[in-house]
């Protein structure tokens, strides 16, 4: 089946009453068999699994055609798991505009743990291999990335990391399965924020991570997440479950309105820059045709012409486009990204960050060409 229509049907929870749509089970533990030590279910107590959860991670596993999935309680959880994986003295190679929670977790949760890390423009190869040490174990790749819309060419760096027996981990969570199948390109883990598109409705919390290969790594990362706690509730599992149904629906909205406000805002003289990687102009245009099938998602960036009062002034004129941050909902959002950072930011001040929603694209158009009169 093709995955609009696997998400949909297999994976699901079938109920004794015939009900057409998979129940919430929200029990927290399960009876034993009548010896009093085996499970019917497989199933003892939810912080290490309960049914919502198998389903959710068999349905995201087989989109992302991985091995074994995990789901947590939210992105974040999901990469700490990877980075509790590694010991002490390990080194991690980033690329220097990703999500800066990565750059947070490694300063602040392991500051005393000897774990570190280098950053280094992933659109430059030579970049990548000087960044290289023989400590480093990981190379942790994001495309396209947060906030700059940089793509990277995946097998290239898996290449690269494999030359150093590093392992990978390619944060999908923007281009989703959709547009790029990470594993397909010999990525190690591909991990995402169920936040945000599969979820799409802005309503819940969730992460996932789905392996190429079950091993002693996938199996340890497991452990982190059954003893650490970070299990996403049976609601959360529902809810994210329910959201998939229409994913490849909303995706194709989201991708098709991007696409068409890029164009609108690149002739725009008030916008500086616009960063799509749907645009010939991209840099890593090339790259993103060959290596995102389908659509280029529904992400941008955009430079205003007069700083950061202007790009402040443009997301008040907004109607439709809320300031807010997140992304990936059914509604489109614009953040002014730096302020959102860390202090040590290198995001432009005068860069906007949009979420493309799924309205009428005309809408979203005519609600940017009112405020830019404005501006």
């Amino acid at each position: 089946m093709k995955l609009s229509t696997a998400i949909i049907h297999n994976h699901n929870i079938k109920d004794p009453s015939g009900a057409v749509m998979s129940p919430l089970i929200m029990a927290t533990t399960y009876e034993r068999n009548e010896d009093q030590l085996s499970l019917p279910q497989g199933y003892i107590y939810s912080r290490y699994d309960h049914p919502n959860k198998h389903a959710l991670e068999n349905k995201i596993r087989d989109m992302e055609g991985g091995a074994d999935c995990i789901c947590f309680a939210s992105g974040l959880a999901a990469a700490t798991a990877v980075f509790q994986s590694l010991k002490s003295g390990d080194h991690v190679v980033m690329a220097d505009d990703t999500y800066f929670s990565m750059r947070t977790i490694i300063n602040t949760l392991y500051a005393g743990f000897g774990l570190n890390y280098t950053l280094a423009d992933f659109t430059k190869l030579h970049e990548v291999e000087k960044a290289i040490l023989p400590a480093t174990k990981l190379i942790w790749m994001e495309s396209p990335s947060n906030p700059s819309i940089k793509v990277t060419d995946i097998a290239a760096i898996v290449k690269i990391a494999k030359r150093h027996n590093c392992i990978t981990v390619a944060d999908n969570t923007w281009a989703t399965p959709l547009y790029t199948q990470p594993l397909e390109l010999d990525v190690d883990i591909v991990l995402h924020s169920t936040t945000k598109y599969i979820g799409g409705h802005s309503d819940v919390l969730g992460g996932a991570l789905v392996f190429k290969e079950y091993n002693e790594r996938s199996e340890f990362i497991k452990k982190v997440q059954c003893y650490g706690g970070a299990t996403p509730s049976a609601f959360d599992c529902w809810l994210l479950c329910r959201s998939l149904t229409t994913f490849s629906a909303r995706m194709a909205i989201h991708s098709a309105n991007a696409q068409k406000l890029a164009h609108y805002l690149e002739q725009e003289p008030k916008i500086e820059k616009v960063m799509y990687p749907g645009l010939p102009s991209h840099p890593q245009h090339d790259i993103a045709a060959r290596q995102m099938k389908g659509g280029y998602g529904g992400m941008l960036s955009i430079l205003v012409q007069g700083g950061k009062e202007k790009a402040l002034r443009l997301c008040a004129l907004l109607k439709l486009f809320t300031h807010a941050t997140s992304l990936g909902g059914v509604e489109s959002l614009i953040e002014h990204r730096k302020s959102t950072e860390s202090p040590d930011s290198t995001t432009p001040d005068h860069l906007l960050r949009i979420s493309v929603g799924i309205e009428d694209i005309d809408d979203l158009i005519g609600d940017f060409k009112q405020a830019l009169e404005k501006l």
